[in-house]
Parts: C-alpha cells; structure tokens; sequence
C-alpha cells in the first residue's frame, strides 16, 4: 500500500437492533473513523426496514451463527442482544477468532465473564465491554476534580440513576428468570458500579438493598448499594423505576470542596431522537441551566459540564484494532469486577449482612 492509500476500515457485525444496536452501538460505529458497519444482525422485518433506512450500506443477516460462518468477512463483533446471550455469542466470536465489544453486563455472572477474559488472553484477540457511561459528561467531569485535587480527598461519593416508570414495560429485561440478569442491579447498576470502581478503586465491603416495589413486577426495580472501597472512600449508589421526584445525579463529597449534578447526560436523548455525532453540531454539550456546582455553601460555583463523549469508546476500539499495542477502551477484567460487586450485593440483600469481598 502506498503512503497516500487510506487503509481499509476495520468490517463491524453487530449482533443485535434494537434499542442498544439501532440507538447508541450502529450510529456509534458508523460515525467512527476507521470502522464500517459492514453487518447486522436481526430477523425482524421492521428492525431490517429500519436498517436499510438507517444504514444502507450495511447488510442484514438472520443469525448470529451466519454472521460468524465467515469470520475472513470481518475485523470486529459487536454484540448488543439481550443479556442472557452475552456470554455464549462472545465465546463463539473469540472462537472464531474475531475482535470483540460487548454491551454491559460482559455475562450474567463474574466467573463467566473471567472465563471470557482468560478466553480472549489464550487466543490474543481484542475483548472490551461497552461501558459507555464512563463518558457522560458529568462524569467525566467528576473525575477530572477528584484526580485534580479540586475536592480534596474524597470521602463519599453519591450516584444514581432513577427513573419514573410505575407500569412494568413487556421486554427481557422484566423476567424473573435469573439467566436474563434483568432487573435495575444488572441494567443500571452495572453503570453505576462500574463508575465507582473507575474512581475509586476496589471495594472491601458491600451492603445493598434490593427489593421488587411496582406492582405486576417480578424482577427488582430499586436498589440501593453502600461500598466501601479499599482507599477508604464510600460510595452510595441508587437505581430504581420507581422514583417521582429525582435525586441528583451526582454527589462528590472531599474535605475541601464537594461537586454536586442533576439531570442526565445528553447524549443518550441526543442518540434516541436520531441525532448523530457527525460533527455538524457540537456533540455531549451539556444546557447551562444543568450545570453542576463546586464548592461549599459558604462559596458555591456553577461549574460547567465536560462534554460528554462517547464517540471516544469505539476511536479506543479502532486505535486498538490498527495497533495490537493499544489497550482496549475498557478492560474486560473491569467488568468482573463489577459483576463480583453486583453478586456481592444480591448476597446481602437475600441475608440482611455487609459482605466482605476477598
């Protein structure tokens, strides 16, 4: 190849189009320098109208198993099908050989996940986990205070994602069956966690409270997790569907200054409603009137949002692919820690104690 010839972008599968597939992985991916969305996989007849729409450019595929009958046709898999298909759709793409994302949970359990890590390291093929909340704007604006110093040294860190959905909504993601890992723990939870043990570490200790409040529900819709990690920093985390009036986002409590947040990340709305980060418009700019404040009360300050970025996820997935030496954007070994968090808290919910990880 000539030094003038642009180098072939790297071929995407996506496994899956639905709300994850169609909303955040397929336009994600499309706008991606040095990726091409080349495959999708979905047998629905209007999801297949919509992908032609979407992306006509990319070809539609029944199954997962057609997708990974030629691997030579691909560099990378994404896979964002209902959780209970995770793990065995990402040890048949690691088989094959392939590159591969998968949206969070990695698996329904910490020792699935690990056997997919110890896969990927034996066959020296790219796993990563789509922890795209790592991104969002008031986190990443979170953590350039907490590693800056601005807050001094952090002693309680305060998270939640709630919603206000009293009526259950038909879907995977309400059945009781414990191999779908439905439920707000594994859903929002695993955002949640995950974000904690970016900040701040590894957890000793964990005590939860997990209950099923809607009425029609059979899968837990609220939860609250107190983990204390090993640097001595709290973090109180809240997910639920059931909240009316929303707590804030964020709560970063230092010896010198605390930040505080409300209101959610654009970019998720941004994606739902067809916008696209293409660069024609500035992309995870958060409205003045959601800034955050920095402070005391004796001398708070608005402080504006970092944008949010999650574009940054899949640059980090096509600089790994061009350079083996790249690390992958997050590391697969980060989600079991967080599902060993998240089974830790199940533990403690079911028995009413803290529960001390080794």
């Amino acid at each position: 190849m000539s030094s003038d010839e642009t180098p072939r972008p790297f071929r995407v599968g996506l496994i899956g189009y639905g709300l994850a597939g169609s909303a955040f992985h397929a336009p994600l991916i499309a706008t991606t320098p040095g990726l091409r969305l080349d495959a999708v996989v979905t047998a629905n007849p209007e999801r297949r109208a919509q992908l032609q729409r979407e992306h006509p450019g990319a070809r539609a595929v029944d199954t997962p198993e057609q997708l990974l009958a030629d691997p030579d046709a691909l560099d990378l898999v994404v896979i964002a099908s209902p959780n209970r298909t995770h793990a065995p759709l990402a040890r048949a793409a690691l088989h094959a050989g392939l590159a591969t994302v998968v949206d969070k949970p990695l698996a329904g359990t910490a020792a699935e996940a690990l056997e997919l890590c110890r896969l990927a390291e034996s066959r020296n093929v790219l796993l990563s986990v789509f922890q795209n909340r790592r991104w969002d704007g008031d986190f990443l604006t979170a953590a350039r205070l907490v590693r800056g110093g601005a807050l001094g040294r952090v002693h309680r860190f305060e998270s939640r994602f709630e919603r206000f959905r009293p009526k259950p909504k038909p879907g995977w993601r309400e059945l009781a069956d414990p191999a779908e890992a439905g439920g707000t723990l594994y859903d929002l939870g695993s955002h949640l966690v995950d974000q904690a043990l970016t900040l701040f570490g590894p957890v000793e200790t964990v005590y939860a409270e997990i209950d099923v409040r809607r009425d029609g529900a059979v899968v837990d819709d609220d939860a609250f997790l107190a983990l204390t990690h090993a640097s001595g920093t709290r973090s109180h985390l809240w997910t639920s569907a059931l909240t009316p009036l929303l707590g804030p986002r964020l709560r970063v409590l230092g010896d010198a200054a605390g930040y505080v947040k409300s209101g959610m990340d654009p970019q998720e709305a941004d994606l739902r409603s067809g916008l696209r980060p293409d660069g024609a418009r500035p992309w995870g700019a958060d409205q003045p009137a959601h800034y955050g404040t920095l402070g005391t009360d004796e001398s708070p300050v608005p402080l504006p949002t970092d944008p949010g970025d999650y574009p940054a996820f899949y640059a980090g997935v096509a600089a790994a692919l061009a350079d083996p030496g790249t690390p992958a954007p997050v590391d697969p070994h980060d989600a079991v820690a967080t599902l060993t968090v998240l089974e830790a808290a199940r533990t403690s919910a079911a028995t009413g104690t803290t529960v001390r990880l080794d």
